[in-house]
């Protein structure tokens, strides 16, 4: 049994503790949200918060994170979270959409982490989320106009 923090709740899942995250957010507590791509860590379509640190969980096993803190595309919220979709819709970022709930968890992370990025930082930051449609340009643009409005509303 693992017991830890979803969306701002305590949670408990009973599964083995090699399960992944992934499978238990989905499978046990409804988050489809996060979604499978790769099951390898190479996509970052299952990215989710742990602690507030963008990770990836399709590799994470449950019993890693008992007592921590998780957050779905479901539980983002907060001016960073709420900006960074903002800034998704204004800029048209989604085309199939499948690995956005990804892109936008690592987006906040890295806005969490660093209020100003550059593009470098950008390219750090989101390198592991891969996306078939390949709205890169638009994702850039989108989180350098979350931090300008992030930036102007503090």
């Amino acid at each position: 049994m693992s017991t830890f923090q979803l969306n701002g709740k305590t949670v408990t899942v009973e599964a083995p503790p090699d399960t992944p995250l992934l499978w238990a957010l989905r499978d046990n507590f409804g988050m489809t949200g996060t979604k499978f791509g790769c099951g390898a860590a190479l996509c970052g379509a299952c990215t989710v918060h742990m602690d507030g640190v963008a990770t990836l969980s399709c590799v994470m096993p449950i019993g890693a994170i008992i007592g921590r803190s998780i957050t779905t595309i479901e539980g983002l919220s907060g001016r960073v979270g709420q900006q960074v979709q903002r800034s998704w819709d204004k800029f048209q970022v989604p085309q199939c959409g499948y690995c956005q709930s990804g892109q936008v968890m690592a987006a906040a992370s890295l806005l969490s982490r660093i209020p100003e990025p550059t593009d470098a930082d950008i390219d750090d930051a989101m390198q592991g989320n891969l996306c078939r449609c390949g709205t890169y340009p638009r994702i850039r643009i989108a989180i350098h106009d979350a931090a300008r409005k992030l930036k102007v509303a503090k």
